[in-house]
């Protein structure tokens, strides 16, 4: 009997020590290790030539594309390119439905109270582009008629920001993109439009002949990636990974690519 108690004894703290180990709990004030991103979402403007915008074949290319690409490769992540309505891009990228905004993104002070920017990559103008038959030689000539811009853009805030050209204006039409808004000053619905210079060279360089650009423009700008305030990693990451493109020449060969030629910053 004593026997068979001892062994009962024996057997019931060998369960309890078992099941003490499956059971314990680690050491107080330690967390698991964070799962690192494995892949980042881009927000863009899917019709934004030559920045991001389908081909033929309904493929997502151009020059935002190629860069984001290379970067998110040497990062060890794998991209996903998200079109967004770029009217209300910051709430996309705050609302973490997008891990960045890259598509011929001007950094401007106000967007900084919003969103962080990586170091600028490239040096635009908005340009203003008129029918080449047109008499509008200066942006005085506006006064009187009407103007388009992309929706939610920079080049509407440079309109704005000169008063004067502004308030001379019949209408300022904002367009959900580019295309259409070349499309109405093609059809005479508008005079002039006011777009990127990146952009807007590269959609009347396609048809050679129906357009002019003025020589004054409404202000120089940068482009660079938008990310979320919160997001200090990933920048950090991405304005490294950046710097390193264009030291080794990958940035300006991508540009070329695009541009015929290195307009990177």
């Amino acid at each position: 009997m004593k026997k068979f108690a001892a062994l009962l004894l024996i057997s019931t703290v060998a369960l309890l020590g078992a099941c003490g180990k499956k059971e314990s709990a680690p050491a107080a004030g330690t967390e698991p290790a964070p799962v690192a991103a494995s892949k980042i979402i881009v927000g863009l403007d899917d019709n934004f030539p030559p920045m991001g915008f389908r081909d033929s074949n309904n493929e997502l290319v151009g020059f935002d594309i190629d860069m984001a690409k290379e970067a998110s490769h040497r990062l060890g992540m794998t991209v996903e390119f998200k079109p967004i309505d770029w009217s209300a891009k910051e709430a996309e990228l705050n609302g973490k439905r997008v891990d960045v905004l890259w598509n011929g993104l001007t950094i401007t002070e106000e967007r900084k109270q919003n969103i962080s920017f990586t170091a600028p990559y490239m040096t635009n103008h908005q340009i203003v582009i008129v029918g080449i038959k047109s008499p509008v030689k200066t942006k005085a000539d506006l006064a009187g008629r009407i103007v388009g811009a992309q929706d939610g853009s920079s080049a509407v805030d440079a309109i704005r920001k000169e008063a004067q050209v502004a308030a001379s204006l019949k209408e300022l039409k904002t367009f959900g993109d580019n295309v259409t808004a070349l499309m109405d000053l093609s059809t005479g619905r508008l005079d002039a439009i006011v777009v990127d210079e990146v952009v807007g060279r590269y959609l009347i360089s396609k048809r050679a002949g129906e357009y002019r650009v003025l020589d004054e423009n409404f202000g120089t700008e940068d482009y660079g990636v938008g990310v979320r305030k919160d997001d200090a990693e990933l920048l950090g990451k991405l304005d490294k990974t950046l710097g390193s493109m264009k030291e080794d020449g990958t940035a300006a060969r991508i540009a070329t690519k695009w541009f015929g030629a290195d307009i990177t910053k």
